[in-house]
């Protein structure tokens, strides 16, 4: 048996996605083995691997979906129990992870943040956060310097560009978008060491799920992406239900 190595991509290089680039990405959902709050969740979520840690996560992969930096993949954990606590006894991280979430679903399906119409809010209901593994939205990205000299920097999800912003209209549009790094200092390391492999930002672009999370390019970011307001079934959220 031979394998026949012509038909697949050049290997990528292995430099990180410039801080501040605006790009259309696809989440996909990396199961961990622990069940979340429902039989959706079941084995979707991940434990934390610090000692004595009650935090249980979504763990997130991004694929850049087109453009110059199209393949191309970062990672990121998202909070979904447990960790830190606020006044009210709730878990800040979950708080932020939901915020997020909640803004990918706009960013998606062209929803303004402020449509709360109740087309717009059937959209908005999960049956389970296993419901976000495919999703597609706009993204800022940045580079987050490590705190620790032995690993390399990362790409980081900074923040959900929503269809107010000017960038998601350009980059639904498919039109280029200059990227606006975010400035961070980098820490100072105690010595320089030699960089870890290459290969963490350059693997292939693996199949994400077939899903209807979309968004037209041609929606004014103004405007409200839900029709006319339609039941959400028993199978699922509206947008699985057009």
């Amino acid at each position: 048996m031979t394998f026949d190595m012509n038909d697949v991509a050049p290997q990528q290089s292995g430099d990180l996605i410039p801080d501040g680039t605006f790009a259309k990405v696809t989440m996909s959902i990396r199961k961990g083995g622990v069940d979340g709050a429902n039989e959706h969740d079941r084995g979707l979520l991940k434990a934390s691997n610090q000692p004595g840690s009650d935090v249980l996560m979504v763990d997130a992969e991004f694929t850049v979906a087109e453009g110059p930096f199209a393949r191309r993949k970062f990672w990121q954990n998202f909070t979904v129990q447990g960790g830190k606590r606020d006044e009210q006894g709730q878990s800040v991280g979950w708080k932020i992870s939901k915020s997020t979430f909640r803004a990918m679903i706009d960013s998606a399906l062209g929803l303004s943040p402020e449509d709360m119409s109740e087309a717009a809010k059937a959209k908005r209901v999960l049956r389970g956060l296993a419901d976000l593994d495919g999703i597609t939205f706009v993204a800022k990205i940045r580079i987050e310097p490590s705190r620790n000299p032995a690993y390399k920097d990362a790409n980081r999800l900074e923040h959900v560009v929503l269809p107010t912003a000017p960038e998601w209209q350009k980059v639904m549009a498919g039109e280029a978008v200059l990227a606006q790094p975010s400035h961070r200092s980098r820490p100072a390391a105690p010595a320089p060491v030699s960089p870890a492999p290459a290969w963490g930002q350059s693997q292939p672009a693996g199949s994400a799920s077939d899903t209807a999370w979309s968004a037209p390019a041609t929606q004014p970011a103004t405007q409200p992406a839900a029709d006319p307001a339609a039941p959400t079934t028993a199978g699922g959220p509206a947008w699985l239900n057009p």
